[in-house]
């Protein structure tokens, strides 16, 4: 009797550890700005991303899944709050989600896992901020926004974490032609290093980093471990290796519709007025498309490469089987789609994500073409791990479509940027409103590439209604100290202001 109580009080005492050490760990990856153009989704016929590929085959793969905001500091928030840019009302690259009262001890995606015995590590860029606040690891070389004051967090987003991350190695002045619209530094590409190596680069240091967090981890605790990629992002800088598996010629361009933009109200200028990126007239007119296409596409490929580490360490590591390996994007990326470059749009160039689960829970081999959205990632890694559900999350679980593809899913993807412009993207379907109440209708299935705009047609009136009814009930103004990519408009005096300055209907489309 002695022995076997001894036996129940070991067991109860080890009770907490031997739960913790059964949940699965959770190897979190996100790709900054990396649009579809991956070989498994099909986005661009030539690219070559073989680990992704090799991922998504021992998982499920949404094809249909979209970001909450075409913008770095908006999307992030959404997905590691779980909650919309039209209820925060944070749709810039500032303010930084704790400077607002409200938010400032909402408890993240990483801090709910730490909180129910989770390990968090993290490097390079998971929020837009790096692993947490402005100046925390947000990584070298990328331009930081004005985010207003800062109120200190309770605790860190992440245990864990490592300044790694963003361009690395870059050359001693630009690759290209000074860009118009200010000639940002971060407007530049081509190959960089020309020594082929790549161990200098941002991304690299990152997967080094998360590779050994993942070897070293201790064994009677579950990890979350995140890894921020920065490219593609611009400046796109890859070694000659990776541009030597694109050829040097325009068939690696995409497909564009001359005048494209003739079917698309004057509104949807508004939401790109003046950017760094530059426009397609601007990248053909300086020979530039083919070099900026080949070079995102050689990011991409090398991104690849880093997220192939990772996975390798996990079965080194004995930990493949027992660890949900989920892949991200924030947005994605024109690359002459539209007449432009970069994101900031509600068509699916700009909303389409990559969106891969592996690991215990989810089928194997899966292609899912149910809409899915980003801030679903925190309620799913909630119901893949066991952990206790959250009530006030506004993202759904993609469990149901984990386990069956085909398992149907009501609600639609949903896409702002800025109070008053949405997307809604069903299975088949696309439709936009914009603030000022002009609209634009897409059949994805008919017209993958949205060349036609079918607004207006009466047959289409019942289904456009449809979608209609999923635009945001919450659709709040710009929160305080927004900076950077906002746009608001005034109905009563018909004029938008984009970054503080009036845009009148007769000002000239910026070039």
């Amino acid at each position: 009797m002695k022995s076997l109580t001894l036996i129940a009080l070991f067991l109860a005492a080890a009770g907490p550890a031997l739960s913790f050490a059964a949940k699965p760990n959770i190897l979190f990856i996100a790709i900054d700005d990396q649009n579809d153009w991956v070989g498994h989704l099909g986005g661009h016929p030539m690219a070559k991303t073989p680990h992704l590929d090799q991922l998504a085959a021992r998982g499920t793969t949404f094809l249909n899944a979209h970001c909450q905001s075409p913008l770095c500091n908006p999307s992030r928030t959404s997905l590691l709050l779980s909650l919309r840019p039209t209820t925060t009302g944070i749709y810039g690259l500032a303010p930084w989600f704790r400077a607002l009262p409200e938010w400032k001890d909402r408890v993240t995606l990483p801090q709910y896992f730490a909180d129910h015995g989770y390990r968090t590590a993290a490097t390079g860029k998971i929020f837009h901020a790096g692993t947490g606040a402005p100046g925390a690891g947000a990584g070298k070389g990328k331009a930081k926004a004005n985010t207003g004051a800062v109120a200190a967090p309770v605790r860190p987003e992440f245990q864990v974490t490592a300044p790694f991350g963003g361009v690395g190695t870059r050359p001693p002045q630009k690759l290209i032609p000074a860009t118009p619209m200010g000639n940002n530094p971060l407007m530049d590409w081509g190959v960089w290093p020309l020594d082929n190596d790549d161990t200098g680069k941002g991304d690299y240091k990152v997967a080094s980093w998360t590779v050994e967090q993942i070897k070293s981890a201790p064994k009677d605790q579950p990890f979350f471990i995140a890894a921020g990629f920065f490219l593609p992002h611009v400046p796109c800088y890859a070694t000659q290796k990776w541009f030597d598996l694109y050829p040097d010629d325009d068939s690696v361009l995409p497909q564009v519709l001359k005048n494209d933009r003739e079917d698309t109200p004057r509104f949807s200028w508004y939401l790109h007025w003046n950017l760094p990126e530059p426009r397609l007239n601007w990248v053909k007119a300086n020979n530039q498309w083919r070099n900026l296409v080949r070079s995102y596409l050689a990011s991409t490929s090398f991104v690849d490469a880093q997220v192939g580490r990772l996975l390798a360490a996990l079965d080194e590591a004995g930990v493949a089987e027992n660890t949900i390996v989920v892949v991200w994007s924030d947005h994605g990326w024109h690359l002459g789609e539209k007449g432009i470059t970069g994101k900031n749009t509600l068509w699916d160039r700009s909303t389409k994500v990559p969106l891969i689960f592996a690991g215990p829970g989810v089928t194997v081999g899966q292609r899912c073409l149910q809409p899915a959205e980003l801030l679903d990632l925190y309620p799913t890694l909630i119901d893949l791990t066991g952990v206790p559900a959250r009530t006030d999350l506004e993202g759904l679980t993609l469990v149901p479509q984990l386990k069956d593809a085909a398992a149907k899913r009501d609600r639609p993807a949903i896409t702002s940027h800025n109070q008053g412009n949405h997307g809604i993207r069903s299975e088949r379907w696309r439709y936009i409103r914009y603030a000022d109440g002009s609209e634009e209708f897409y059949d994805l299935k008919a017209d993958p590439n949205e060349w036609a705009n079918l607004a207006g047609r009466p047959q289409h009136a019942a289904v456009i209604a449809e979608h209609k009814k999923w635009l945001p009930k919450i659709d709040l103004p710009p929160a305080p100290n927004s900076a950077s990519r906002v746009l608001t408009y005034d109905p009563t005096t018909d004029i938008a202001s984009w970054e503080g300055k009036p845009v009148l209907r007769r000002d000239p489309i910026p070039e």
